[in-house]
């Protein structure tokens, strides 16, 4: 037989999956890091256990499946994104630990760049916002605070690169510095429209372009595996970003289509076809996939809690033993009862965009306990899902295109029957869970045997996808609206600067 084999490395696990001809999985392994913090609102990786863990998983991917190397046609990346990694060309070695697109720790130099009047320019070019959560002010920050590192760059010694690029450094034997249009257009250094690194903004953010990598389409020759770690050459033809991997993964290929994925955080994506739609409620504006030189555009919301506030009743509050028992719990929570978490750990992602606010619980009374606590945690992925989609409708209204009514769901915290049935009550419309749910893995597989012929062309491919169940809405019109009218004032609480003027002109 022959096979793809995806490598999907996330924020707290690296993985490999292998799929067959068919598109059906045959196995499987993964593998927790750890996770670093150095200071409050500091989230960093060691690049040795990102890479370990890749290589390790990949080899036991193969050997569960008991398929040889020499079988598997194609490679595909999916990873993290906007996650900062800058090494020596020369060595390989990463001079500073990755910094995560959790990470805060550039808020005052992004709000400094906003207060000079940079925002407006930054989103023509790019579609995204002067935020943290991107790559640009994380380069600068490693080159500004890693001894002899700026002197370095100016050199032309370092290469810049999102987790991908440095995986396919490595894999490739230090012979391939690229990445895909998905991951450039996260980096806040790369123009969409031109489909280039704009020089205006390498200035504005002070990165040299020879630490660069080239951008290449999704599904392109990417070169081949260095003989040494698989005992074959395996050709590396297909990367996405992790949420636009998703995307292609559920068969989003028509303008107003939307999946959401919910790992980590939570991510929206609306197809929004060949033109760039510039959002007026504080959404982002990125490229879903590129094909054949011709890029594919998207609306994202980006909320930056979900799956991490499951964690957070594990590792936190310690009141479950593991996120499958979450919506069990929650479940039985006292109906009488309307406990809101605002989970702004790291702070608010879209349509807020507020790096200053925290966390919030609002509601407790003195019968609040375990269940409340978790059936809020799992609320506020749906609230905040909710607040994506009403921008989206908002955004696409105005650019005369209909949005989709059904939203296609992945990631770990769709396994949950009652997290779904409650995103559907909350959205009012209907959620379609897939039955391979592994889609971002799925979307990498595929761009990656698309290219090389094995996979059929887009529009044959969305014709096997393939429903597990669909939520239908159940609860009454007066009920969800009461309820999502106090997330409203919870937020509104919280937020540190008021969301009704700070939108994007």
């Amino acid at each position: 037989m022959t096979y793809t084999l995806a490598i999907d490395q996330g924020t707290t696990s690296s993985r490999a999956i292998l799929f067959e001809a068919a598109l059906n999985i045959h196995a499987s392994a993964q593998q927790e890091f750890p996770q670093h913090y150095p200071r409050s609102g500091w989230v960093e990786h060691d690049p040795d256990d990102i890479l370990a863990t890749v290589l390790t998983t990949c080899r036991q991917a193969t050997a569960k499946g008991n398929v040889a190397p020499a079988d598997i046609a194609a490679i595909g990346i999916t990873n993290q994104r906007e996650t900062t990694l800058v090494w020596d060309r020369a060595t390989g070695k990463p001079i500073h630990n990755a910094i995560v697109w959790q990470d805060r720790r550039t808020a005052d130099t992004c709000a400094a760049l906003k207060s000079a009047g940079h925002e407006p320019t930054v989103t023509e070019k790019t579609g995204l916002l002067l935020d943290p959560y991107f790559s640009a002010t994380k380069i600068a920050w490693i080159l500004d605070n890693t001894p002899g590192a700026r002197e370095a760059a100016n050199r032309g010694s370092l290469a810049f690169g999102t987790i991908d690029s440095y995986l396919l450094w490595h894999l490739t034997g230090n012979n391939t510095h690229a990445t895909d249009a998905t991951n450039a257009s996260r980096t806040m250094l790369y123009n969409i429209r031109d489909g280039q690194w704009d020089i205006e903004l390498l200035e504005l953010f002070n990165v040299p372009a020879s630490m660069l990598p080239e951008v290449k389409d999704s599904a392109a020759d990417f070169g081949t595996t260095d003989l040494a770690l698989f005992g074959v050459s395996i050709p590396i033809t297909g990367i996405a970003g992790d949420q636009q991997a998703a995307t292609v993964g559920q068969a989003c290929f028509d303008p107003g289509m939307i999946k959401s994925t919910y790992g980590t955080g939570c991510f929206a994506l609306l197809n929004t076809g060949d033109t760039p739609i510039f959002s007026q409620n504080r959404l982002l504006t990125t490229i879903a996939y590129q094909l054949n030189g011709k890029p594919t555009y998207a609306l994202e919301g980006s909320i930056f809690v979900a799956g991490a506030a499951v964690q957070w009743l594990r590792d936190g509050l310690r009141i479950i033993d593991n996120a499958a028992q979450s919506g069990d719990l929650a479940a039985t929570a006292d109906d009488g009862q309307d406990v809101i978490l605002v989970p702004a750990f790291t702070g608010l992602g879209a349509p807020y965009w507020d790096a200053d606010c925290r966390g919030a619980i609002y509601g407790l009374t003195r019968n609040t306990g375990q269940a409340e606590f978790a059936r809020a945690a799992l609320e506020a992925v749906c609230f905040q899902t909710r607040d994506l989609l009403e921008a989206m409708q908002r955004d696409m209204g105005t650019s005369g295109t209909t949005t989709k009514t059904v939203l296609r769901v992945d990631g770990g915290m769709v396994a949950s029957d009652w997290t779904m049935q409650r995103l559907a009550d909350t959205l009012a419309a209907p959620v379609d869970r897939p039955k391979i749910l592994e889609t971002t893995a799925l979307g990498a597989a595929y761009l990656a045997g698309m290219h090389i012929g094995l996979y059929p062309v887009p529009r044959e491919f969305a014709q096997s996808w393939s429903l597990d169940h669909r939520f239908a809405p159940e609860m009454p019109a007066d009920r969800r609206n009461a309820k999502y009218a106090a997330w409203q004032d919870a937020v509104a609480r919280t937020l540190t600067k008021s969301p009704a003027t700070d939108r994007v002109a």
